[in-house]
């Protein structure tokens, strides 16, 4: 949609540890990344380097950008720019902070936040999985095409996000959230606690018989201990993924049900897509029954994993028939078989969040909503 668009837009990658800092043209990078401390316990300090990264990037501009836009994490009233409660990443933030009006007033130009899981799956929607999948479809001589992305992020926590028709759904109070849903295993939990890098650490030490189990702090040790490339109990890490997968599984079936779309995996675990799929298929692939005994599909969709080329074939392929038109002799060509794709991201999370914001941002411009997005601050 912004391939060959001629605006730039100043975007930012915050993390609780490091702001990172580029600038965006035509959904492409034309800076280097400018990164900053970010902070995240002292305000002061916090929105200082916040300013001092846009100056950075500004200034190494040959134009002036047309707007601000990044995802920021945590909840958030991000219509109006303002953290009203404290994140549990940036715990300078108590007592809330006004950002956008901040930065709005600072460097006078448009600013957009939103959420990392609703700008990765926009991105996702307008320049990755979604164009990708449709013109593989097209290209194969396939009628069918897809309108709906959902996004899950599988990292630090389990985020979703959700683009239909081009549109990024935010949900009246930014509260679309998937973290606090019951756990499969433990319903008394919520499903983060088993979807998220905590918990392939909790799930090892649960299986391992490793003496030093409790010793990991970051799921990457699970990880290459899983595929033989570190000392530790291969079994326990590999089931500790299979159930991280199993509990995913249930909860994406249940979002997928609802909502319909193609689904795209991204966040640091998507990397262990391998070592999980098989466990999150089987969950979306499920059967259940009703009083009388009929038995159907947990999704009514038939899900196909987009990483594998075979299934990725037959995805491709469905069941076109030729459905007469009554009262002719003529017939058109119809795709009949109900299905959806699960894929990874291909252009890699911060990448399609960072398209994410700027495409947003110049959405929102074009749709008259940049001249001033935040009210006047109360005098």
């Amino acid at each position: 949609m912004y391939d060959n668009d001629p605006r730039t837009v100043v975007t930012l990658d915050a993390g609780g540890t490091h702001f990172r800092f580029t600038a965006l043209r035509g959904n492409k990078p034309i800076t280097g990344t400018i990164e900053f401390p970010s902070e995240a316990r002292d305000l002061d300090k916090c929105l200082a380097n916040l300013t001092a990264g846009f100056e950075q990037t500004i200034r190494a501009l040959p134009e002036k950008p047309v707007a601000l836009s990044f995802a920021f994490p945590g909840p958030a009233d991000y219509p109006n720019g303002i953290f009203p409660t404290r994140l549990t990443n940036f715990p300078a933030f108590e007592g809330g902070v006004a950002l956008g009006p901040y930065l709005q007033r600072r460097f006078n130009m448009p600013v957009f936040i939103n959420n990392d899981a609703d700008l990765f799956t926009y991105g996702e929607a307008l320049a990755g999985t979604l164009p990708d999948v449709n013109r593989r479809l097209h290209d194969a001589g396939s009628v069918k095409q897809y309108h709906n992305l959902i996004g899950f992020i599988l990292g630090t926590g389990f985020g979703i996000g959700v683009t239909s028709h081009g549109q990024m759904y935010i949900g009246d109070n930014c509260c679309s959230e998937i973290y606090c849903t019951p756990n499969k295993l433990q319903p008394e939990l919520i499903v983060e606690e088993g979807v998220s890098q905590r918990a392939i650490l909790y799930y090892y030490n649960m299986y391992a018989n490793d003496p030093l189990a409790k010793d990991y702090t970051d799921s990457l040790d699970i990880f290459l201990i899983a595929n033989g490339e570190k000392e530790g109990d291969r079994e326990a890490a590999r089931k500790a993924f299979s159930t991280f997968g199993e509990v995913a599984g249930y909860t994406i079936a249940q979002c997928v049900t609802i909502l319909d779309g193609i689904i795209v995996l991204g966040g640091g675990l998507s990397k262990s897509h391998t070592l999980f799929m098989p466990a999150l298929l089987r969950e979306l692939r499920a059967q259940m029954s009703t009083r009388s005994g009929q038995t159907l599909p947990r999704v009514p969709s038939y899900v196909y994993n987009l990483e594998d080329e075979s299934e990725f074939e037959a995805f491709v392929r469905g069941e076109q028939r030729a459905i007469p038109l009554y009262g002719t002799d003529e017939t058109t060509l119809c795709d009949t078989q109900k299905r959806l794709g699960v894929v990874t991201s291909h252009i890699g999370t911060s990448v399609a969040t960072t398209i994410g914001a700027y495409c947003y941002a110049l959405h929102q411009i074009d749709s008259g909503h940049g001249a001033s997005v935040f009210s006047h601050p109360e005098q």
